[in-house]
């Protein structure tokens, strides 16, 4: 991975692939937008390292690489929103065959109007889960005001933690496949402990 997005490292296009792919990835939870923030905070941590005498090399600075990760995050999350809003009948149905679906509808439309969006910070972490919510919340006609500032929170976490895992694994093991593979296991390792907090079933209200 390092080999393939080396020329994009040194570039400001770098920003523009990231956010792209995670954009994206909320209708295609198979893009590894992940990985790919990842391998930029890994070669970032390489670039920081650099020998006495030696020309720093460009690569991706960390805050706008976390900005631009964050930001395309809630753009995703809005879009997918929108579009369920206005689904119709057609994407009704479709949420309706899917228990998946339904259910995670059913505990979001509880833990916000609880005042606790925590779930939809949850979900971000899980593989497919952040498509769930969002479309859930849409298709449910959630107020925006009670989903938006959790996914703010949600993107902000998930790229603070996405670029904090390439860094310091860099850092730690050098900007190699083996620091890569490390941060992105630590990265999978937190979306199954999301899916299972989302598989576990919502509490019943005390009667």
């Amino acid at each position: 991975m390092l080999e393939s997005v080396g020329a994009l490292t040194g570039s400001p296009w770098i920003y523009a692939v990231v956010a792209l792919s995670v954009v994206l990835d909320v209708f295609v939870p198979l893009l590894p937008s992940g990985v790919l923030v990842i391998t930029a905070a890994t070669a970032a941590a390489a670039g920081s390292t650099t020998v006495a005498g030696e020309v720093p090399r460009n690569v991706p600075d960390l805050l706008f690489l976390t900005l631009s990760a964050a930001t395309a995050s809630v753009l995703g999350d809005l879009v997918a929103y929108r579009l369920a809003w206005r689904g119709g009948e057609r994407l009704d149905r479709a949420i309706a065959r899917s228990r998946r679906l339904t259910s995670a509808q059913e505990r979001l439309g509880t833990a916000l109007a609880r005042g606790g969006g925590i779930l939809v910070v949850i979900a971000r972490f899980a593989p497919a889960g952040r498509s769930v919510v969002s479309l859930g919340a849409g298709a449910a006609h959630r107020k925006a005001k009670e989903f938006l500032p959790w996914s703010a929170l949600a993107g902000v976490a998930w790229a603070i933690y996405s670029v904090g895992l390439g860094y310091f694994g860099g850092q730690w093991l050098g900007a190699s496949w083996l620091g890569t593979a490390v941060s992105v296991l630590a990265l999978f390792g937190a979306g199954s402990v999301a899916a299972l907090l989302m598989r576990r079933p919502a509490p019943t209200p005390a009667s």
